[in-house]
């Protein structure tokens, strides 16, 4: 993280010539970023951040000697720094991997600008930006899967002491695609609910994400579509650019309001699912920077629904869950390897 006052120092990873030019380009625009180091494979990556101490690193996943995978792994074990995965992958095996890196430690993963975008580079650029000083200020710490077990931690009570709920409603962000992919692989097929998703993304991704989560666990994974009558065992994202809500038991999309800042807004999911299904619903709070979520997850409590947020111990960034804790919306917190149990409890 940057001491205040300071220039955010970004080492740039990526074995394409044309596009660390294009992010060097991109970085160097703003006065309040330093580009202090180039690598065209892992291993120059992992080199660099040892030696440079960067404040973030952007990281191609297709690159020689060392992939970013690998390299993502190397760095998030020994020396922890915020990762924003830069892909060309959006669809495809490719954005597979993107993700997998997602799940060793990197924050996030945007599109990678591509020679085209030169003459658009101002507007590819703003996002960019805005993501560098954003992650850059994450505190990450070492990343080793599978730490400790936290058997011994809260639970949540039995399906047995709770009324039948209809719906599961998640939002997530920043660490939201591995801490639903950890959720989800705890789920099974014969779910009796179907579950709802806001995650905040970067456009072009939707499809990727559920694609990998998919490939990866029990229960279905969809895009959402409009109109559709959400069925048990399955999970459905929500499509950048939009607001997911239910109107009444179907799903509808509502336009982004007037400066929103997070889309898809797990603020309008979880009220819409409040209103919709009341002591009958679960809400899920998971990962992310910022407050999304957390007055509509309190919506949902006051109307009865089972509501829980994911701890700080195990969140890659504890804005959301503790907006939530904050205002009473959480009627359980619990670290990400308990929640697709507990859900499993609730819901049975």
């Amino acid at each position: 993280m940057p001491p205040a006052g300071s220039k955010v120092r970004v080492v740039i990873a990526d074995d394409s010539l044309v596009a660390r030019e294009m992010l060097s380009t991109i970085l160097s625009s703003d006065p309040d970023i330093e580009v202090v180091g180039l690598a065209s494979d892992g291993a120059e990556a992992v080199e660099l951040v040892e030696r440079l101490r960067p404040d973030l690193v952007t990281m191609d996943i297709h690159m020689p000697k060392m992939n970013g995978l690998e390299a993502t792994e190397r760095i998030m074990a020994f020396h922890p720094t915020p990762i924003l995965v830069v892909s060309s992958s959006v669809h495809g095996e490719g954005i597979g991997l993107a993700f997998d890196a997602l799940t060793l430690g990197a924050l996030e993963v945007i599109k990678k600008p591509e020679p085209r975008d030169w003459a658009d580079l101002e507007r590819i650029g703003s996002e960019v930006l805005r993501k560098v000083k954003i992650l850059a200020r994450v505190k990450v710490i070492t990343h080793i899967r599978g730490r400790r077990d936290r058997s011994g931690e809260v639970r949540p009570q039995s399906h047995a002491e709770v009324p039948a709920r209809g719906v599961v409603a998640i939002g997530s962000s920043t660490g939201g695609p591995s801490a639903l992919l950890t959720v989800f692989q705890q789920l099974p097929a014969s779910l009796p609910v179907p579950i709802l998703v806001a995650q905040h993304i970067a456009d072009g991704f939707i499809p990727g994400l559920v694609s990998w989560l998919d490939a990866s666990v029990h229960v279905r994974v969809v895009a959402a579509e409009k109109d559709a009558l959400p069925e048990p065992g399955v999970v459905y994202i929500a499509p950048t650019g939009t607001n997911m809500v239910l109107e009444g038991k179907r799903i509808a999309f509502r336009p982004p309001g007037p400066g929103q800042l997070y889309i898809p807004s797990a603020d309008s999911l979880f009220e819409s699912v409040g209103r919709s299904y009341g002591k009958h619903a679960v809400g899920v709070i998971l990962t992310g920077m910022g407050a999304d979520g957390a007055s509509g997850l309190k919506s949902m409590h006051d109307r009865g629904a089972t509501t829980i947020a994911q701890d700080e111990a195990t969140c890659t960034v504890f804005g959301m869950p503790k907006a939530a804790i904050d205002l009473g919306a959480a009627d359980q917190i619990l670290p990400m390897e308990s929640i697709g149990s507990a859900i499993v409890e609730l819901v049975g």
